[in-house]
């Protein structure tokens, strides 16, 4: 069996497991759309207060709230193990087994747990998508789409790579450490607005650093025909290919943190 054959079975055990409990899932489900939504509601008060944010619309900064919300939510959804690795593998001892299977830890890992009730805010992203356009009444074409599309998947790798990230953390904290969800959920939070309306360390921090305004920001902003300074078209369509390489640091990182793991026994 390969990989992806593998990581597909994972994913319907887990599936079957939380669909046990219908109830309970249903709950879940709930509560990440409402919640998000009501986050979504709070930014239609702040520009039906205002009415711009440094010359960006509601409809357009809707625009950039789907896109992060949509990224997101499919990497929360396939990642979900990576939060667990300290206190489920690392301080229990359970980490050996997963070195002992003839299979890659981080596929093991991120196969642990496919968090189905992430399709709340996924839903609530595309909610959010589907306001932006009726607002926006875009003359698009399948480019525009298909850049947003790679948007989505540039952002979403780069999220997977925050928490795996986070859970290489545990090799020497042997907890998940909170501070670690500021790149994570709030990493989110500020793509959810144009880059642009930050201070000039955020911005630096958020492009150079952490490349979310590579993966999410210069794409959607191409597509809403604000060209970030200095930045050509080109290099902005080719911007979300930053989270796919992020991912392969984090994957190199990951493996460091493995060369470092010791063990805490039975």
């Amino acid at each position: 069996m390969n990989g992806f054959a593998l990581y597909w079975r994972f994913i319907a055990v887990s599936v079957r497991s939380q669909m046990l409990y219908p109830t309970a899932f249903v709950l879940r489900f709930s509560s990440q759309f409402f919640v998000t939504i009501i986050e979504f509601g709070g930014v239609w008060v702040l520009f039906a207060r205002f009415g711009h944010v440094r010359g960006w619309t509601f409809a357009q900064v809707a625009l950039f709230y789907a896109i992060a919300s949509i990224a997101f939510a499919i990497a929360d959804g396939l990642s979900r193990g990576f939060d667990t690795v300290g206190p489920l593998f690392i301080k229990t001892g359970n980490f050996d087994r997963i070195l002992l299977r003839p299979r890659s830890s981080a596929l093991q890992i991120t196969g642990q747990d496919f968090a189905l009730t992430s399709a709340g805010r996924l839903v609530q992203g595309l909610a959010a998508f589907a306001v932006a356009i009726d607002l926006l009444k875009p003359d698009w074409g399948v480019a525009e789409f298909m850049l947003l599309a790679w948007a989505v998947a540039g952002g979403a790798s780069l999220f997977i790579s925050l928490k795996m990230l986070e859970g290489v953390l545990a090799f020497w904290t042997t907890e998940a450490l909170e501070v670690a969800n500021t790149l994570t959920y709030g990493g989110e939070a500020a793509a959810q607005y144009p880059l642009d309306i930050y201070t000039a360390w955020f911005r630096k921090l958020m492009t150079y650093f952490v490349p979310i305004g590579c993966s999410l920001y210069f794409p959607v902003a191409l597509v809403l025909g604000h060209d970030a300074p200095g930045v050509p078209p080109w290099l902005a369509v080719l911007a979300p290919a930053t989270g796919f390489a992020f991912l392969g640091v984090a994957a190199a990182v990951w493996r460091l943190g493995i060369r470092y793991y010791t063990s805490t026994g039975s």
